[in-house]
């Protein structure tokens, strides 16, 4: 065969393109005559053949080219779920209109650059053992039996999604706006259901197509979401909302407790008061960062950055906090105190318990590895207590908790400690290492006027551990030393009077008005054995008299046995002597003196009153030791003392 212009076609070649040009012919006659539906029933085998799933084009079928998409249109589409789902469809829409990318299709893959679906209802569910409805291999198994899609637009649709194992239940409506002052659309959403066991309520509006893989265009986002009691309220943007590559977005989070967040997010936070935030929000590959955010926890002010890094298996969380304004109750939750329980201690019953209680969530402490630092100024507790310029360093490592250091002013002093919790042992084990620092008396007791002029410091070191689930347990278990000495400083006369229950010098001060008078040395020595603190040395020397103590102080159960015996140093023409029970409990401290002996000297001052009235004030002049002795000298002696006997009323 040849032509007159050139070389004759070979007849090899010849075949081919008559073939070729009679497909495209055939193809042009059946496209004119039936339309594109004819390639329904391929389309349907084939996604039965590679899914074991039906799937049904009622309507017509259409195609357009613009190189390298093809676009097809196809009415009434529905495509089955798996067997096992609750609900038989897992789509089924009026319209879906499908890009595909003709390169890929060539190759034999499916790639959706962009899905466009109208009035569409969509189920997705995950089952048991891994199964997930959207996965088409034969055991919804195999996450790479996906087809990809770029971006998707809906023009109303319904979507439901269940998880039976994580108890999530969500439905939600989705429809496109138009409305706007400039016309563009937008999608508008809302759901409701649950999450993780927790009630979801949501709404929001975001940009026209939803950019599920599209990693090079932020897709807009308003949110207004509640799950349980915490709320979110966020305004920016997310770049690939099925992968998270990044995000930006203004965030306003509030709830009953930071604990609540566990759920949400799978990682450990302290248990608190309720609380609010607001800031900015910020991702990109494996870091989360919630930077220069300001709130409250509780009534304590709270501001700073805090950021969550999913790089390695098991998140790490950093935080920097500052607060102007830290009152101490509202850790109270952190340490497991009872809400209110500082506040209500003062009024609490006799047989109420003072240390926190509420058991340590250590099965969550391997959620998370943690570092974070805290600064406040300013610190508030019920109990009035002088606490200023908290500093501490909290780290959570392979469930173990430390705090090192926990450093605050107290009363012009420092009172420093090293904490650690041991959560991988079960129960619970504790270890504290405390020491106190120059604790001024004047700055410890401000509201008794003449312990402004005093000048005494406290000094001391505590070093316990013990074993349980909470402060309580761990301390009613506890083993170590327990010691506090006060040098220096003078107190109120009329206080040490009535220790010694001086009458007369009680009647003198109350007429003639309180002075100081000088402190030498007081001592409070424990030995702490299974949560028994008992006294190795109990002493409170005065220039006009000495109290030496003993007993012990139960911690499991918050009961109190101590004994003091006041030794008068003066004269006092008028005393009834008597030790003084320090009885009751933590909440309720109960200070008595043995009534007995009290009546024995009223009785023999009166005897002596009947044969001659001064003779009655025999009974009850306390001649005193003498001279002062030695503080150390007072030591070894109330480390000798024996346990004095109960008062009758307490036997």
């Amino acid at each position: 065969m040849a032509t007159q212009e050139g070389k004759a076609i070979p007849s090899w070649l010849s075949w081919p393109l008559a073939a070729l040009l009679l497909l495209l012919v055939c193809s042009w006659l059946a496209v004119s005559v039936f339309g594109w539906n004819w390639l329904r029933a391929p389309i349907e085998r084939y996604a039965l053949q590679k899914t074991g799933r039906v799937l049904a084009i009622s309507g017509d079928l259409s195609l357009g080219m613009a190189w390298p998409l093809l676009r097809l249109h196809a009415a009434g589409v529905t495509f089955d779920n798996p067997s096992w789902a609750k609900e038989s469809k897992m789509l089924a829409a009026q319209g879906v209109d499908v890009t595909l990318e003709l390169p890929q299709l060539l190759q034999r893959r499916l790639v959706f650059p962009e899905v466009r679906l109208d009035r569409a209802v969509v189920f997705l569910e995950q089952g048991s053992e891994g199964r997930k409805s959207w996965l088409l291999d034969s055991l919804q198994q195999d996450e790479t039996a996906v087809i990809p899609i770029g971006r998707v637009a809906l023009e109303y649709a319904t979507l439901g999604y269940d998880d039976v194992a994580q108890r999530t239940r969500i439905r939600a409506a989705l429809s496109t706006d138009s409305s706007g002052a400039d016309n563009s659309a937008g999608l508008n959403f809302s759901a409701q259901g649950s999450f993780k066991g927790q009630a979801l309520q949501a709404t929001g509006k975001g940009g026209p197509l939803l950019a599920l893989r599209d990693l090079g265009r932020p897709y807009a986002l308003n949110l207004d979401a509640t799950v349980g009691s915490t709320a979110v309220k966020a305004d920016g943007s997310i770049t690939g909302l099925l992968a998270l590559t990044a995000v930006d977005m203004q965030m306003q989070l509030r709830g009953d407790s930071l604990e609540q967040l566990y759920p949400l997010l799978g990682m450990a936070f302290p248990a608190t008061r309720a609380y609010a935030t607001q800031g900015r929000l910020l991702h990109s590959d494996a870091l989360w960062r919630y930077q220069d955010f300001s709130g409250h926890i509780g009534q304590s002010d709270i501001a700073g950055t805090l950021q969550v890094s999913t790089a390695a298996k098991v998140p790490a969380l950093s935080a920097d906090l500052t607060s102007n304004l830290l009152d101490l109750n509202d850790l109270g939750p952190v340490i497991g105190a009872r809400p209110g329980s500082v506040a209500k201690a003062a009024r609490a019953p006799a047989q109420a318990r003072v240390l926190p209680d509420v058991a340590f969530r250590t099965e969550r402490w391997n959620s998370v590895d943690a570092e974070v630092q805290l600064r406040a100024k300013t610190l508030r507790h019920a109990a009035a207590l002088p606490l200023e310029n908290l500093v501490t360093h909290l780290s959570l490592r392979d469930a173990v908790l430390t705090l090192e250091p926990l450093d605050f002013g107290l009363a012009g002093g420092q009172l420093s400690a090293h904490i650690t919790l041991d959560g991988r042992s079960q129960p619970l084990l504790g270890k504290a290492r405390v020491q106190v620092k120059k604790v001024l008396l004047a700055r410890l007791f401000p509201t008794i006027e003449l312990a402004k002029d005093s000048i005494g410091q406290v000094n001391g070191e505590f070093d316990l551990a013990g074993q349980g689930d909470s402060v309580a347990a761990m301390l009613g278990s506890a083993n170590g030393k327990l010691g506090l000495v006060v040098t220096g400083g003078e107190i109120s006369k009329l206080m040490m009077e009535k220790s010694g229950l001086h009458l007369w010098e009680i009647l003198a001060l109350n007429v003639r008005g309180d002075r100081l008078v000088k402190l030498r040395c007081a001592v409070a020595d424990f030995d702490v054995s299974h949560g028994s603190m008992l006294a190795q040395a109990l002493v409170f020397d005065t220039e006009i008299n000495t109290l030496l103590g003993s007993g012990r102080i139960d911690l499991a159960q918050e009961k109190l046995d101590l004994t003091l015996i006041p030794k008068t140093k003066a004269i006092s023409p008028v005393a009834l002597r008597s030790p003084i029970y320090v009885r009751g409990t933590l909440a309720r401290p109960d200070v008595q003196v043995d009534k007995g002996r009290v009546a024995v000297r009223a009785l023999g001052a009166v005897a002596l009153g009947l044969v001659n009235p001064l003779l009655a004030l025999l009974p009850l002049v306390e001649t005193g030791p003498g001279s002062d002795s030695d503080c150390r000298q007072l030591v070894r002696e109330a480390k000798a003392m024996p346990a004095a006997p109960k008062p009758a009323a307490a036997r």
